[in-house]
């Protein structure tokens, strides 16, 4: 198959063209920059220059594809509204390229679009009023072409996709702990947090682009419900440093971020029973535990990326 890529060369998209080229697949990378151009050649793929908001580079590049593979998504996140219209065009200029034709058109969205407080499944509909729900237009913009003759299904990931190079938001919490000296959680630290291996992630969004129904949704989760405090305690235990419960208000001082503050005090249990049942995709990397032993969290140049990108400009500027 032939897959055009949106969002190749991200924190996982590297992985899944690695793991397409090596199923037998050829890939064609969206590139905004020479930089992404030349990363997605030294990968093996072959870049085709615009953005996301080029939508005529969009649709030559799907037309062209025997399947479409979208993971690309950014912008201002402070103004949602901006986001929301950005990716909805940029999924509808996918998918009409590829109307009638049955070709597979995967999107990607999180797990963080669900209800918090208890396990949600694949077959649950996103919650509105959750702290994702931006991501939740353009689900709805993606599975609409299922009734148009393309094989269209959404891969929502984990809030933490983990592994080499991570810059999400453990490495946020782990660069907090060596500022402060202390490892801290929110509340009693109960809240369960979803997670899932980069690898694992890559091979499920193959699968959907070979085999997933039209119309399917599919939770991108290794581990449904890893709590926030043993997180923190394994954090602890690399770093040597004591634990801490904080408050909400507290927290968003120690992480010098009320946005991290805010997801990390979400509980968001996530099944993906269905997903693995449907596609034959089991979770056989390590889990995210394991991941914060044997992986590369803990370097200093893991936690001045976690700077680099959660602390403002000005607290950055100051260590």
């Amino acid at each position: 198959m032939h897959v055009f890529v949106t969002g190749g060369t991200g924190q996982t998209g590297p992985t899944v063209v690695a793991e397409l080229l090596a199923a037998g697949h050829t890939v064609t990378g969206l590139a905004r920059s020479e930089d992404a151009a030349a990363r997605l050649e030294s990968l093996g793929a072959t870049p085709h220059r615009g953005s996301l908001d080029d939508l005529d580079s969009l649709r030559s590049g799907a037309e062209a594809a025997d399947g479409v593979l979208h993971m690309a998504y950014g912008g201002d996140y402070a103004d949602p509204d901006a986001l929301i219209r950005r990716d909805r065009a940029a999924i509808g200029a996918l998918g009409e390229a590829l109307a009638g034709s049955g070709k597979p058109l995967v999107s990607t969205s999180g797990t963080l679009v669900m209800t918090a407080g208890r396990i949600s499944t694949e077959q649950d509909a996103p919650d509105p009023g959750s702290v994702a729900a931006f991501r939740i237009a353009g689900e709805q913009a993606c599975l609409a072409f299922a009734g148009q003759g393309v094989r269209a299904s959404v891969v929502r990931l984990a809030p933490t996709v983990h592994g080499p190079g991570d810059h999400g938001f453990i490495p946020a919490l782990i660069a907090a702990a060596r500022r402060a000296g202390v490892s801290a959680y929110i509340g009693d630290g109960t809240n369960r947090w979803p997670g899932v291996h980069r690898a694992d992630a890559a091979r499920l969004f193959r699968l959907a682009l070979e085999k997933a129904p039209a119309g399917s949704v599919l939770h991108g989760v290794g581990e449904s419900a890893v709590t926030i405090k043993s997180i923190a305690e394994k954090i602890a235990e690399n770093l040597d440093v004591a634990t801490a419960a904080l408050t909400l208000e507290q927290a968003a001082g120690h992480l010098g971020n009320p946005f991290l503050a805010r997801f990390f005090s979400l509980d968001v249990p996530v099944s993906s029973e269905h997903t693995q049942a449907l596609l034959g995709w089991a979770p056989e990397h390590a889990t995210l535990l394991e991941d914060l032993d044997t992986g590369d969290y803990f370097t200093p140049q893991a936690s001045l990326r976690a700077e680099e990108i959660w602390l403002p400009r000005h607290e950055h500027s100051r260590r």
